[in-house]
């Protein structure tokens, strides 16, 4: 016969113990299909637990579709394969049809490998207990030299997730990760190398984003004519860097390109007066923009095109990292 152990210092009440380790026996077929299960006296002897809370569990897995009670006979387990049973009820399969699969697969994978099926159901417990704890703080990570980068990731993720997330540079993670047990820290796929060398040491999770496609953009870029002069603005330097790079090896030197940060009002000016089209990458770097345009507007003739980029995280990774730290 299992073992069903309850642990009374638990927050989990005994009979959700008891109920979440019959489940599991069910389910990992440990008590097959049309198993008699242990009599209430029995359990209650095994467990410490009494008569009466044992009937309610056994009642609650009978609700749930996991056992039947056979009168004068005793509480048999139903059978739960693919065709039907509680499994194929359950709203969040019917959500991700291929999910059953997937933890089918990773469970055969552990067996293979000489895992019994309580050191998998250990395996998988621990990991999600891990991560969740990990989503309580998150922490962006990037270079001091690139601090705008952070800044844009940090109120992208803010607004997409609600939750609070804080800056740190490269430089200083190390020491702020003393000071914690548990964190997930996200970075721009361009600084995952150094963000996991000190991060890793710590069993830290971390998590890379990938940026914005700039399709946009590059299209825009793509039709303008030749000599025309492009402004560039972003809190970020290494946008700013990147983007010279990426628009040269797109136009070569058929397109005058000038860069500026917000901060910088002297280039900001002189971006404003000269370009043809202005592309901002945050909504900080295009209100800089409009007002330096409103501040020399008496001296253009023609005002500059703003572009104002949509985002800097790629939607892809705001849906994954919002799934990995359980939000939905």
């Amino acid at each position: 016969m299992i073992q069903f152990r309850i642990q009374p210092d638990s927050e989990i009440p005994a009979s959700n113990q008891l109920f979440n380790q019959i489940r599991f026996a069910i389910a990992s077929r440990q008590y097959p299909p049309g198993y008699k299960l242990p009599s209430t006296r029995a359990l209650a002897m095994q467990t410490g637990l009494h008569r009466n809370t044992i009937s309610k569990v056994y009642r609650q897995l009978e609700e749930d579709g996991f056992v039947e009670s056979l009168a004068g006979s005793g509480i048999y387990v139903r059978a739960q394969g693919h065709e039907g049973g509680s499994r194929l009820r359950s709203p969040i399969l019917e959500q991700y049809p291929q999910a059953y699969k997937v933890v089918q697969q990773a469970l055969d994978d552990l067996l293979s490998q000489g895992c019994t099926l309580s050191q998998a159901r250990e395996i998988f417990l621990a990991e999600i207990d891990w991560r969740l704890r990990c989503s309580a703080r998150v922490l962006v990570a990037v270079p001091k030299q690139d601090i705008g980068a952070g800044e844009l990731m940090m109120d992208e993720l803010e607004q997409a997730l609600k939750i609070p997330v804080q800056l740190v540079a490269t430089e200083e993670l190390a020491s702020v990760l003393e000071q914690t047990s548990s964190a997930t820290v996200v970075t721009s796929r361009y600084f995952i190398h150094d963000v996991e060398a000190i991060a890793a040491p710590k069993a830290v999770r971390v998590i890379p984003l990938d940026i914005h496609d700039y399709a946009k953009e590059i299209a825009i870029v793509k039709g303008l004519p030749k000599d025309s002069c492009i402004g560039i603005v972003s809190v970020s330097s290494g946008i700013l860097r990147a983007t010279e790079v990426i628009i040269h090896g797109i136009r070569g030197d058929e397109l005058l390109v000038m860069t500026s940060q917000p901060k910088d009002t002297y280039k900001l000016h002189a971006i404003v007066k000269r370009a043809h089209m202005i592309f901002c990458s945050d909504q900080s770097s295009f209100a800089a923009v409009q007002g330096a345009v409103q501040v020399v507007v008496d001296d253009i003739i023609r005002p500059p095109k703003l572009v104002r980029s949509d985002n800097y995280i790629g939607e892809k990774s705001i849906g994954l990292l919002r799934r990995e730290l359980g939000l939905g």
